[in-house]
């Protein structure tokens, strides 16, 4: 009983004897010019101050043995810093992983970079961003608009907007979206000064066009007809799309291809909220379209032939003298789809439904099928050879989902088969001149207006549309269709 009363008092004495050790080696280490080994007789005790100094001090004189010491005993400054101190490609990742996991922001932001995984990823940025690090939250706020989640990058980018003009940039894009316009143009205007290049850009467009509503908008002049054979207005539906139409028209203004065609496109104009009603299933066709009878008064006002309508998202495409076009449409996509406008064809393979409708009789101008004894049709055959001596014509994978085959006049993969090639052979730029000089080789948008009033069971409307389609098809001289016959559907 003796002895065991001895040892219980030897370890009391031990105990106190060590928290008194501590505090002595620390303050041998201030005042030695070699402290290294006593913080590290301290830190061996668990001394948190003792191993932020040795790692401190490992850092400061690049002696990585006391790093590695450190992470002997698993102290995450010291696996981030050791971590660090590597070349790139001979950083190993349990050091990373330590680091993380021991609650080091930057090491668990540059965990969360280094994984594939998504869950992962936003674990360890959230991790890194909670404890107040500033990279990790402007990170997690770029991370959730990437996952197109605003709501959830928006307390975010408000911890954020004063240090990273990004994050200004995009706060102020949420706030305007919000409807808090003043608000949003400010931290547009603080990032622009910051020469964010996107935010200079977007406060260009909010300088040069205001938001309006079609009846408002004011007429202007065209070139003359002979240039003009399609008449072109751009709308846009939002801030967003506002900012990609004004790219699209400053583009088709450089395009030096098309400089020869007469056709004509007039600078956007930015709708009013809600003008449009646009889904990306449009009536259940997984493309982008639009109710389009709110642009009337400003079609009518412009006499525009054609529309392009840029939406926030959806499958390009074009239905009856109306363009439509997403965010994510480059200009190349705008040039494959102006073709369309005047009856130019795709050339990769169309679905087995369009292919049955366009490859049993086509009247585009880039294609010909097989027939009884040459191409069909053959007035397509002799508009080619008239326009090019050397012409090659070659197959087209236009027809692939039907029993005919379709030929192209060319040899290379043009911008009909993929738009960004931005190949256009110069046969199918003198096609496309003519096509633009024949009305009835064209479907204006009145075709379009027409049928959406006429369904909307608005006949006078209708009948305004319908007349101005007919007269589009026809001769200057040619006497006057009559729409009086149009009933109500």
């Amino acid at each position: 009983m003796r002895g065991l009363i001895i040892a219980l008092l030897a370890m009391v004495f031990l105990s106190a004897d060590t928290a008194h050790y501590v505090p002595q080696l620390l303050a041998n280490a201030n005042h030695s010019s070699n402290p290294a080994p006593v913080l590290w007789q301290a830190a061996r005790t668990g001394n948190s101050k003792a191993r932020t100094l040795l790692t401190e001090y490992a850092v400061t004189h690049d002696k990585p043995f006391w790093l590695e010491k450190l992470v002997g005993v698993k102290h995450p400054s010291a696996a981030w810093a050791l971590y660090q101190y590597h070349d790139t490609d001979k950083r190993e990742h349990f050091l990373l992983q330590l680091a993380a996991e021991g609650g080091v922001p930057e090491a668990q932001q540059t965990l969360a970079m280094s994984t594939e995984n998504a869950q992962e990823r936003e674990y360890w940025l959230l991790q890194s961003a909670q404890q107040g690090y500033k990279p990790a939250q402007a990170a997690v706020a770029d991370w959730y608009l990437l996952k197109q989640q605003p709501d959830k990058a928006r307390p975010w980018l408000i911890k954020t907007a004063q240090s990273y003009p990004a994050s200004a940039y995009h706060l102020g894009r949420l706030l305007w979206d919000d409807g808090k316009k003043q608000q949003g143009r400010k931290l547009i205007k603080q990032a622009a000064g910051q020469d964010n290049h996107l935010a200079q850009r977007l406060q260009n467009v909010l300088s040069e066009y205001q938001q309006q509503n079609a009846n408002q908008v004011k007429r202007s002049v065209w070139p003359s007809d002979k240039a003009c054979k399609q008449r072109i207005q751009m709308f846009a539906t939002s801030l967003s799309s506002i900012e990609r139409a004004h790219q699209l028209y400053q583009q088709f203004n450089a395009d030096e291809r098309l400089k020869t065609l007469p056709l004509c496109v007039k600078k956007p104009v930015w709708l009013s909220k809600n003008t449009l009603n646009c889904k990306s299933n449009w009536k259940q066709s997984d493309r982008l379209g639009c109710d389009i009878t709110p642009l009337a008064p400003a079609v009518e006002t412009q006499d525009a032939t054609h529309a392009i309508v840029v939406a926030d998202l959806g499958k390009a495409n074009v239905n009856n003298g109306v363009m439509f076009l997403d965010l994510s449409d480059n200009y190349s996509v705008l040039v494959h789809e102006l073709a369309h406008f005047s009856g130019f064809i795709d050339e990769y393979p169309l679905s087995s439904t369009m292919a049955t409708r366009y490859c049993t009789k086509s009247e585009a101008p880039n294609m010909v099928v097989d027939g009884a004894l040459s191409y069909a049709p053959l007035s397509t055959l002799q508009r080619w050879q008239n326009a090019d001596d050397n012409l090659v014509i070659a197959e087209s994978k236009t027809c692939d989902a039907h029993q005919q085959q379709a030929y192209k006049p060319a040899s290379q993969i043009t911008f009909l088969e993929h738009h960004d090639s931005g190949e256009i052979p110069e046969l199918y730029l003198q096609l496309w001149g003519q096509q633009l000089n024949q009305p009835k080789a064209q479907r204006p948008i009145y075709m379009n207006l027409f049928q959406s009033f006429h369904y909307a069971g608005n006949t006078p409307e209708a009948g305004k549309w319908l007349k101005k389609y007919q007269e589009f098809n026809q001769p200057p001289d040619s006497p006057q269709p009559d729409s009086s016959a149009l009933s109500k559907p």
